[in-house]
């Protein structure tokens, strides 16, 4: 499955939960019901890499309608790799092995494929999706230094 969205970084340390954009920006306030689905994760500090998108009614994102800004109500946090867990640093486990530690760390143990309701009026803000040409997949050099 290929997205097509903004790439994001989100990190949660306890009660701070934070959106990072490749260019170093925080976008938890863009869109606070992800960071508050965050929220509801059992495990208090890890980070995800991912992506934001908002998905037709065909189920395949819509770039414009997440560039319009007139969908951010709208938007889900499509995460395809746990990078750090509990200050571990995870990025040199094998993929399979993060996955089965990302799903873990999702509450009420369900599988990673799962999603995370921040409410009733909003679906699916934060799932655990795999990324097409995942073992490929690197950071963008300034998410790196961050980690």
């Amino acid at each position: 499955m290929k997205y097509d969205g903004y790439r994001l970084r989100l990190e949660r340390d306890g009660d701070r939960v934070r959106l990072i954009t490749r260019g170093g920006y925080s976008w938890a306030n863009r869109y606070p019901w992800i960071a508050e689905a965050v929220c509801k994760v059992r495990q208090k500090h890890f980070v995800l890499d991912g992506e934001a998108v908002v998905l037709g009614v065909d189920g395949i994102s819509d770039f414009n309608a997440l560039h319009s800004r007139k969908h951010d109500e709208q938007v889900q946090f499509c995460a395809f790799d746990i990078l750090a867990e509990g200050g571990d640093d995870l990025r040199k486990l094998h993929i399979y092995l993060r996955k089965a530690i990302w799903n873990g760390c999702l509450r009420g143990g369900r599988r990673a494929s799962s999603s995370i309701r921040s409410n009733g009026a909003r679906s699916a803000p934060i799932s655990f999706a795999p990324r097409a040409g995942w073992a490929k997949n690197r950071l963008h050099p300034a998410m790196e230094r961050e980690l």
